[in-house]
């Protein structure tokens, strides 16, 4: 599966602004269904649509392109040495407390707001949420998906079975299952872009040597640079997993 989301930045008066979805650069009130938008709501997937256009300089008319894209899938015969594996991805929005349905509500995109305190590129916004996966299975692959601003993100293990009405999210005993983080471009060429996100870094552990316990409960920890706005970021971590190991 493919999902793509292409915004041409040619040409407009904030780049970043754009691809971070500000409402006010696209000059949308209303979101695809015609719906207005809710109170406070000031970028996101909401505001670029298709066939919004963001705010361009003045002038500039851009010549019209298209967009190709080009990718190879590869098979093997099955064997006793391929196994399944379950895809599971985290949201760091989700909603979910456990406390009565197993119902998940992941929000896809929040905000994350400029610091009062610095304009240091030190200056880290930091959100967490935890899940848990019901039996025990082994880490096969990992890897987080963050937007410009993005550090990178963690899922860590817990060490507390029991009640979850009394789990805290600072209850982690700093197990590492995977981190991910964010490669930046410094270039100019396709797939190199100065100050852009153009990759993240995987975990690929050696075949059971990380497992994640039946109920164990999973801090997801994704982090942010605050020192200026970022609308309609994501923090998403999938992980391939295991029941069990190749013969």
């Amino acid at each position: 599966m493919v999902n793509l989301h292409a915004i041409d930045t040619r040409g407009t008066v904030d780049a970043l602004g754009c691809l971070e979805c500000r409402c006010d650069l696209y000059n949308v009130t209303k979101n695809a269904d015609g719906q207005p938008l809710p109170k406070g709501y000031i970028g996101g997937l909401d505001c670029c649509y298709d066939q919004t256009q963001c705010q361009v300089k003045k002038g500039f008319y851009g010549a019209r392109r298209g967009l190709y894209l080009k990718y190879t899938v590869e098979w093997a015969d099955w064997s006793d040495f391929i196994l399944p594996v379950w895809i599971y991805i985290f949201d760091v929005t989700d909603t979910w407390t456990g406390l009565k349905s197993a119902e998940h509500n992941c929000l896809v995109e929040y905000d994350v707001l400029k610091s009062n305190k610095t304009t240091s590129n030190d200056s880290i916004e930091t959100k967490k949420n935890y899940a848990t996966i019901s039996t025990g299975k082994y880490l096969i692959y990992g890897v987080a998906h963050q937007h410009t601003g993005g550090i990178g993100a963690t899922v860590y293990g817990q060490a507390v079975f029991g009640d979850v009405y009394t789990f805290k999210l600072e209850d982690i005993d700093g197990r590492v299952i995977c981190s991910s983080t964010a490669i930046y471009g410094n270039g100019t060429e396709a797939g190199n872009e100065a100050g852009y996100i153009v990759g993240m870094s995987t975990c690929y552990p050696k075949p059971g040597s990380i497992k994640i316990l039946a109920g164990e409960r999973l801090v997801h920890e994704s982090r942010y640079h605050n020192n200026k706005t970022h609308t309609g970021v994501m923090g998403l971590f999938y992980i391939l997993v295991a029941d069990k190991l190749p013969n």
